[in-house]
């Protein structure tokens, strides 16, 4: 498995220091570093990156727009923000635009890694120190919205357990294991609980599962 990796971030000091970190992984390939949005944008069509690491605030573009305008040339790329921001409206506004992940600047290399593969191989990746923070955010949401569930749709028994395996970072082959399901059937499960919530990501399903009391 090799990982085209592209980073962009206005210091230079942190993108030294995340391709230094990635750098002793064989299968990561640094296909190159940018300082702006607009010098990614100008060279993607030369680097054809598989996962993009983007700091959310750069000069010329906020992180969520250049998520979004990458996602509408490029939809097969998965961006990761890397970020010393971690309110829950900053992460569900970039996983609403399209980003797989969301992590913070100070993590360390093994999360990175795990981060990015995870993202490479189609899951959604959020560090935990932000998830619970997001899902602290989330349970003030229903503490205060206490009606939420009159008006939540109605699940399946089978969508329930799937989309508390969801919640709780399973992978679709994972899931499919404990349950003692096809991966086609497990993944098309997940599409139709998407659909029926109206949500696109992990964030989305988190925040209706906690709403409804599955969390």
């Amino acid at each position: 498995m090799d990982i085209r990796v592209a980073i962009i971030d206005d210091h230079p000091m942190v993108l030294s220091g995340l391709s230094n970190m990635l750098k002793p992984f064989t299968h990561i390939h640094i296909v190159g570093t940018y300082l702006n949005g607009t010098a990614f944008l100008t060279a993607l069509d030369e680097i054809e990156p598989d996962v993009v690491l983007v700091d959310i605030m750069l000069p010329d573009h906020n992180g969520a727009d250049l998520t979004k305008l990458i996602k509408s040339k490029r939809r097969f790329i998965k961006l990761l923000a890397v970020t010393s921001l971690n309110t829950p409206g900053h992460v569900r506004q970039m996983m609403k635009s399209g980003c797989s992940g969301y992590l913070l600047k100070n993590t360390d290399q093994q999360v990175l890694l795990e981060a990015i593969e995870k993202v490479y191989q189609g899951e959604e990746y959020i560090e935990e120190k932000i998830k619970e923070q997001l899902v602290s955010s989330m349970l003030r949401f229903k503490d205060q919205h206490k009606t939420a569930n009159e008006s939540a749709p109605s699940l399946t028994r089978r969508e329930k357990e799937i989309l508390k395996l969801i919640i709780q970072e399973n992978t679709n082959q994972q899931i499919a294991d404990e349950l003692f399901l096809s991966l086609r059937t497990v993944e098309n499960h997940r599409f139709n609980l998407q659909q029926k919530l109206k949500v696109n990501n992990l964030v989305g399903l988190i925040k209706v599962a906690i709403q409804m009391g599955l969390d």
